[in-house]
């Protein structure tokens, strides 16, 4: 039950039950009408703007129509109070018992409270991760990793049908020079010395197992085989040792995928379904053939100064035209973006998720265009980029790792600090923002650590159910009864705003997935926490707001369902970000 869905309707209602309105036909635009939580708590629970957005369309001043509002609102058994505020926003004030009641429908409710309905009938796909299959994946995979995992997970628990997806990018020239790393690993194997590994190779000791694998499996044969066939052998073999690492990476961080794409099967059969898409784009007036200036500042590999097939892409949006396929007739990387594309959307999908790192930015808008151009319109792409991820450990920049060549591993940061500091700390900051990671920071217990204090929150509440069981002889936590006449003892003013903020879990899901912003899962389960570990504070000090009283069973009980709530909201929003609830910490 979404609080906020719940008095949009009764306010509409009101509104439409007017004189003022019925006098024009009853027929008025409410949909700039919103109803959120009031900027200053202090102010009330609920707040809507109505009277500001309609009052022009009705002829009259805002506060003058709020007052009308108002007076229609206040008939409303669960609105303690309603008022007027500024020029003429609308607070509302709700009653105990609509919280009491409320209290029960999460009880009821379980896990499944804060689940919303928005994406139902709608089929997503969201692709990240997507490295390069030539070694071990970094600490900035590893964000967009998580970023795209919990963004999958919450747009499933917001209704929508999710594929998540990994391209592989195993076309290309770093493919060949994966192979000759490769090649010289092996030789390594076979007691050669190799010296330095040259300039443009691969230098990461992560080669050195295929290597070896490769010499255990055909002794001296790659040395005589030709070269054309060994480096399709060794390219074969390099990018299935890669992506076996690369998934088993990703599983170490909770992390996995629907479907792995592969870029090679665009450039089979002389690149069959590249030019097919190409020619799609033709037949629709995408596609012509001439030159391009050169661009500003750095040129790139794809741009040359002849006859090309580009595409006509400033006319959907694009700062420049793409080239698609150069003088010689090869296609250009971006030719099997769009064949991607088109094979994404062929697949049934009208909306679609690009997770891709910061240095992707200029790919946006082409992007962007392709989704235009190809569907017709009928597509919606949107491209999340992640900024850096900078590694410190006790304030110290942390130093780059032997095992991967020139850089941290996504591998190496979560056997250190573990899954969950890993995931829930790479979407406690906006995606678009940079990221600061200290090893010390995220294992520290203390309320400056953001998944300690949650994940905390929740063994705080298995321990207050342990505690319950010894203190009230006979009571099965597991089989714990709640009613509306349980709720009604839960009325201290710290409980009810403990439940007015598990009120809003169903608006923050919504927002957060309507938003793509996943982080704001991470803020609220902290905040939540904070008051959750508040409230039990305050019973330290004052024993008769304890959550478990031996001396009153029925209203240990009823305090016993709120904790059992706020269990649930926790369980749930950490199931959402992939990081574990645990029953106890020590």
């Amino acid at each position: 039950m979404n609080l906020f869905t719940d008095f949009e309707t009764r306010i509409k209602d009101v509104i439409q039950s007017l004189d003022i309105v019925k006098e024009q036909g009853g027929d008025i635009d409410l949909s700039r009408l919103t109803v959120e939580p009031p900027r200053d708590p202090a102010h009330g629970d609920v707040a809507t703007n109505a009277a500001m957005v309609l009052a022009k369309p009705l002829g009259t001043n805002p506060r003058e129509l709020a007052a009308i509002i108002c007076e229609g609102l206040e008939a409303d058994s669960d609105i303690a109070e309603v008022s007027v505020a500024g020029p003429g926003f609308i607070n509302i004030r709700l009653g105990q018992a609509y919280w009491q009641k409320l209290l029960v429908k999460m009880v009821d409710a379980g896990e499944e409270f804060g689940r919303s309905k928005i994406g139902v009938g709608k089929k997503i796909n969201v692709e990240y991760v997507s490295a390069n299959p030539t070694g071990p994946m970094h600490v900035g995979h590893c964000r967009g990793a998580v970023v795209g995992d919990t963004l999958a997970n919450l747009l499933a628990f917001s209704g929508y049908e999710v594929v998540k997806e990994y391209y592989i990018n195993d076309a290309g020239s770093q493919i060949d020079v994966l192979a000759r790393s490769v090649y010289l690993r092996y030789r390594e194997a076979l007691g050669e010395d190799v010296g330095e590994i040259p300039p443009g190779l691969y230098p990461g000791d992560y080669l050195v197992p295929v290597g070896k694998a490769l010499a255990d499996e055909f002794g001296t044969k790659l040395r005589s085989m030709p070269e054309e066939e060994r480096l399709a052998l060794l390219k074969d073999r390099a990018i299935d040792a890669m992506m076996a690492m690369i998934r088993d990476d990703l599983a170490a961080l909770g992390v996995s995928h629907d479907v792995f794409f592969s870029e090679r099967t665009l450039h089979q059969d002389g690149g069959k379904r590249i030019l097919s898409a190409i020619n799609d784009l033709t037949y629709k007036g995408h596609v012509y053939k001439g030159t391009l200036p050169p661009p500003k500042g750095q040129v790139p590999e794809d741009w040359e100064d002849r006859e090309q097939t580009l595409f006509r892409s400033t006319e959907v949006g694009d700062d420049m035209d793409r080239p698609l396929m150069k003088s010689d007739g090869s296609f250009t990387y971006f030719a099997a973006d769009v064949a991607y594309f088109k094979d994404k959307f062929d697949r049934g999908f009208s909306e679609m998720i690009y997770i891709l790192g910061a240095d992707h930015g200029g790919y946006v808008k082409r992007l962007e265009a392709v989704a235009k151009a190809v569907s017709g319109g009928d597509a919606r792409l949107t491209v999340l980029l992640c900024q850096l991820v900078k590694l410190f450990r006790n304030g110290e920049p942390v130093k780059m790792s032997k095992r991967s060549g020139d850089f941290v591993t996504l591998r190496e940061v979560v056997d250190e600090v573990g899954r969950d500091p890993v995931r829930f700390m790479m979407i406690y900051r906006k995606n678009s923002e940079p990221l600061d990671f200290d090893f010390a920071k995220v294992t520290e217990q203390s309320k400056d650590n953001p998944v300690f204090y949650v994940q905390y929150a929740h063994a705080r509440c298995k321990s207050i159910f342990r505690q319950a069981e010894e203190a009230l002889p006979g009571l099965d936590v597991a089989k714990l009864s709640f009613s509306g006449e349980n709720a009604a003892l839960i009325n201290d003013p710290a409980e009810i705003q403990l439940i007015a903020k598990l009120a809003e879990y169903p608006r923050i899901v919504e927002a957060a997935a309507s938003a793509m912003e996943p982080h704001r899962i991470a803020y609220y389960l902290y905040d939540l926490a904070g008051i959750f570990h508040g409230h039990w504070n305050k019973g330290k000090e004052n024993t008769d707001l304890r959550f478990v009283n031996d001396k009153n069973r029925e209203l240990s009980i009823a305090r016993l369902g709120l904790v059992q709530a706020v269990a649930s909201v926790l369980r749930s929003g950490l199931g959402i970000t992939g990081t574990a609830a645990p029953e106890e910490m020590r």
